[in-house]
């Protein structure tokens, strides 16, 4: 079963505090919710659609949108993104983003995602700043042994404030998100040809029976299994065209 985006942009309409969108294999918007519209001060859907993020949010926010926006028309998954998004008062608030490609027939035609409000979450507002920083180390340095220490050199934040502070916003430890990120990268590599172990060790485990068991956690397939799943599916793909 296939949900039509805009059954779920009328479902996001009830939801203030989120913002919906979905855009197509060019970045431009397709669907928005009203939240989105309010936010960017338009009367009407038909004043976005059409569209990309950079004909309609400041120079400083809108870079940073349509660079994301490329990599998931490349075929990623960006989970928990911690950026600037604007407000109902235009001015600018912190969010948590996702966006997964939209995939038919084996192609990305396009993309869906969502920004969740953060605002002020107990008191976290004044932290939201070294937590980004956190959490760009974590997307760049993915690969690599990544100690607990830097992120405390990064944030200034003593280790249980960290793990407090992740837990609050995340819902999840930092190494709980590393974990997740690595994870989201290997399923977006494995639609390639690299080895399964090449794959895990370009995600930063350490050996290939941590990476499939950490996967399967995840996932609920081991790498192989969801590899053949991938297959078996262009192979369906290819037998009804």
């Amino acid at each position: 079963m296939r949900i039509d985006p805009a059954e779920i942009e009328a479902l996001f309409d009830a939801i203030p505090s989120v913002l919906f969108f979905a855009k197509d294999a060019q970045g431009r918007y397709t669907h928005v919710n009203k939240t989105m519209m309010q936010r960017l001060g338009v009367k009407s859907r038909g004043e976005v659609i059409g569209k990309r993020a950079d004909e309609l949010y400041p120079a400083g926010m809108s870079e940073a949108y349509v660079a994301q926006d490329a990599r998931v028309l490349g075929g990623e998954v960006i989970e928990n993104v911690m950026e600037l998004q604007l407000f109902a008062n235009r001015q600018p608030g912190w969010c948590l983003t996702c966006k997964r490609p939209i995939v038919e027939n084996g192609r990305v035609v396009g993309l869906i995602g969502i920004s969740r409000d953060l605002g002020q979450r107990g008191g976290l507002e004044s932290q939201y700043e070294p937590l980004r920083l956190a959490l760009d180390y974590l997307n760049t340095h993915y690969a690599e042994n990544v100690r607990m220490q830097t992120l405390l050199d990064i944030t200034g934040f003593s280790l249980s404030k960290l793990e407090r502070s992740f837990r609050k916003v995340f819902q999840m430890t930092p190494q709980q998100v590393l974990t997740r990120l690595r994870i989201q990268i290997a399923l977006h590599l494995l639609h390639g040809q690299d080895s399964v172990a090449s794959i895990g060790q370009a995600c930063g485990f350490t050996d290939q029976s941590a990476f499939t068991r950490k996967f399967k956690a995840e996932v609920g397939m081991a790498p192989r299994q969801y590899r053949a799943m991938i297959a078996a599916r262009q192979q369906e793909t290819a037998v009804r065209e």
